[in-house]
């Protein structure tokens, strides 16, 4: 077999195996939306769960703005710690053994199950501190889990995209601090933003985290952080486990599917816009 040969026969296979890749995905996203749209509406969007058993009506609501609350605030919390860590691997840290260590580190809690994370902060907020579970102390333990997938992401960029910028900030006399806050981040803040979303869209899919540290089945729409809220992954959780509304089900799944593509193509859309400037500029 030549090795021309060889190239087209590799080339097909990449090819079949892309093309169940798309298929598989948009298989799962029309059935899922299929079967859920017998209950989407603005008022299930909108209303509170009802029924008996709860959840068997009504809407989810309050379980939308719980996992959008969750989300917002467990990245503000896990984006200073790993935007900060980002910037000390590629700026400040010379030591290659300690940042083997770090980088090591970050890697091995990006392959911790979930639950480990919702266990250790509920050991440690709840148990040996003594707080309520909360919105609070659940964005706690996913802005713990998402810490090595921004804090990764985030020296890669740095090295990347802002190695030049820094360098050529230093060449010109300027210090330090100012060429980062001034030069750097300016010109690479809509990729932290891309990559503080995904790690938004990671978390916020995540149910063994928070079903001990502050999700609730039943809430009102978030209204302090101090308080347990509701979350789309475990109200879909409570759903299917206990056999309360298969129809609910689906629509609570398409709606948080719906919220993940959003962001999903909120990040392409600044991938692009900083694409097309690229380009500008080189042009």
């Amino acid at each position: 077999m030549t090795r021309k040969v060889k190239g087209k026969i590799l080339k097909y296979i990449i090819i079949i195996l892309g093309l169940i890749s798309l298929a598989v995905s948009i298989f799962l996203f029309a059935y899922i939306f299929a079967k859920g749209a017998r209950v989407l509406s603005p008022s299930f969007i909108a209303r509170k769960p009802k029924g008996i058993p709860l959840g068997s009506e009504g809407g989810i609501g309050p379980a939308i703005t719980g996992s959008l609350s969750n989300g917002v605030l467990s990245q503000l919390i896990s984006g200073f710690f790993g935007i900060g860590t980002g910037l000390y691997l590629a700026f400040y840290n010379e030591n290659r053994k300690l940042k083997g260590a770090i980088h090591l580190v970050n890697q091995v809690l990006s392959g911790v199950p979930s639950i480990i994370y919702g266990l250790v902060t509920y050991t440690v907020f709840i148990f040996i501190l003594g707080q309520s579970r909360s919105l609070l102390v659940a964005s706690i333990s996913i802005a713990v889990m998402t810490l090595p997938f921004i804090s990764l992401r985030a020296k890669k960029l740095f090295i990347e995209k802002g190695r030049d910028y820094y360098i050529q900030g230093l060449n010109l006399g300027l210090s330090r601090e100012y060429t980062i806050r001034r030069v750097v981040i300016p010109n690479v803040w809509r990729d932290i933003v891309g990559i503080m979303l995904l790690s938004m869209a990671y978390g916020m899919g995540a149910t063994a985290p928070i079903m001990y540290t502050g999700v609730v089945i039943n809430a009102g729409h978030p209204k302090s952080i101090l308080k347990p809220f509701m979350s789309l992954p475990y109200h879909l959780y409570i759903l299917v486990t206990n056999g309360i509304s298969q129809e609910q089900a689906y629509g609570t799944a398409a709606v948080l599917m719906a919220l993940l593509l959003i962001i999903q193509l909120t990040v392409r859309s600044f991938s692009s816009h900083r694409a097309r400037r690229g380009e500008d500029d080189r042009g």
